[in-house]
C-alpha cells in the first residue's frame, strides 16, 4: 500500500514538474553513462583481467589481488606515505587558506585587498606539468631553492627532489603555495555574509579585532568549514598523483610512492589490471569510510553536515 502510495506521488509529482524533470534529463544521462556504468569496472578487482576476454570471460579470483597487496612488500610503504602526505595536507593546507580568508577580511584598503587576491588566484590556474618543471628547475643542484636551503643548512647545494627526507615538505609547500587563493574564495564569499551590526555591537561591548574574529567571525563560518572538512576527509587517500608522478623517482620511493601512483604503475607499467582495480578500490572504500564517520561526527556534535 505504501508503494503505491510513494509510487502516486510520484507520477503526480512529474506531470506537475514536467519542465524541471526533462531540464535534469540530460544531467541524469551523463551520471548514467559516465559514472555509473565505468563502476562495472570494479569486477576487475576480483578477476585475473585480460583484455581479449573482458569482464565477462576472464578468469575469477575471489580476494586474492587484495592479500597479495596487503602480504606484498609495498603494502605498508604506500599506505605510510599516503597517510603521511594526507596528515601533512590536512594539518598545513586545510587551514591557509581559511587563515589566509581571515587576514584578508581584515584589510580596509580595497584596492590592496583586490590585488592581493588576484596575486593568489594566479598558480592556481598555472599547468600542473608547468608548475611541476618549475619545482623541478628551482630544486635541482644549484637551483634557487636549493641555494637557499644550503645557505641556511651551511651545506652545498644538492636536488632535493633527489633526497628522500625533502619531498614532503617540498609536496606540502607548493600544494599551499598552490591553492591558498583559490582556497579562500569559498571563505571570503561565507565572511561577506556575516551581519555586521554583531561587530558594531562587539565594538560598543569593548571588544578588539581579536576577540571579534574568535567570538563573532569564526563562528559564523564554522558551518563552511565543517563542510569543507567533510569533504577533505572523503578524499583523505586521493592525495594527487598527477603531482607525485611529474616529482618523485625511483630514489625516493622511500617517502613519496602512495597508493595512486602504485596503482597507475600496476596498472599502466605492469598491465596488472586487476591487482591494480584491486588497491584502488581498496584506496575508495577507506575514503568512504573516513566521508561517511566524519559526516556522523559532524551532524552528531555540530548539527552541520552533508546529508
Amino acid at each position: 500500500m505504501k508503494k503505491n502510495g510513494l509510487l502516486a506521488v510520484f507520477k503526480r509529482d512529474i506531470r506537475r514538474n514536467k519542465v524541471l524533470y526533462l531540464l535534469s534529463l540530460p544531467i541524469l544521462i551523463w551520471y548514467l553513462i559516465f559514472a555509473y556504468r565505468p563502476m562495472v569496472g570494479v569486477l576487475m578487482a576480483f578477476q585475473n583481467f585480460n583484455p581479449v576476454k573482458g569482464i565477462s570471460g576472464s578468469q575469477w579470483v575471489g580476494f586474492k589481488h587484495f592479500v597479495d597487496f596487503f602480504t606484498g612488500a609495498f603494502a605498508w610503504r604506500t599506505i605510510r606515505n599516503t597517510l603521511a602526505l594526507s596528515l601533512l595536507d590536512l594539518i598545513f593546507n586545510f587551514p591557509a587558506p581559511i587563515i589566509f580568508a581571515l587576514l584578508l577580511n581584515e584589510v580596509k584598503n580595497k584596492m590592496f585587498k583586490k590585488t592581493v587576491q588576484t596575486i593568489s588566484y594566479m598558480p592556481y590556474f598555472i599547468s600542473m606539468v608547468v608548475m611541476c618543471g618549475i619545482i623541478v628547475d628551482f630544486t635541482k643542484s644549484g637551483g634557487v631553492i636549493s641555494t637557499m636551503v644550503a645557505n641556511l643548512t651551511g651545506t652545498t647545494s644538492q636536488n632535493l627532489l633527489g633526497d628522500a627526507a625533502y619531498f614532503r615538505p617540498i609536496y606540502i609547500i607548493s600544494n599551499i603555495w598552490q591553492g591558498i587563493g583559490y582556497g579562500s574564495i569559498i571563505y571570503i564569499a561565507a565572511l561577506s555574509g556575516v551581519d555586521q551590526e554583531l561587530y558594531e555591537a562587539a565594538t560598543i561591548d569593548g571588544a578588539g579585532r581579536w576577540k571579534q574574529t574568535i567570538h563573532i567571525t569564526i563562528p559564523s563560518i564554522s558551518s563552511t568549514i565543517i563542510i569543507m572538512l567533510i569533504l577533505k576527509m572523503g578524499t583523505m587517500l586521493s592525495v594527487g598523483s598527477e603531482k607525485v608522478l611529474l616529482l618523485y623517482s625511483p630514489a625516493i620511493y622511500e617517502t613519496s610512492d602512495i597508493i595512486s601512483t602504485y596503482v597507475y604503475r600496476m596498472g599502466f607499467e605492469n598491465y596488472n589490471y586487476g591487482f591494480s582495480t584491486a588497491v584502488g578500490l581498496f584506496n575508495s572504500v577507506v575514503n568512504t569510510i573516513f566521508l561517511l564517520t566524519t559526516n556522523y561526527i559532524a551532524g552528531k556534535y555540530s548539527e552541520t553536515s552533508l546529508f
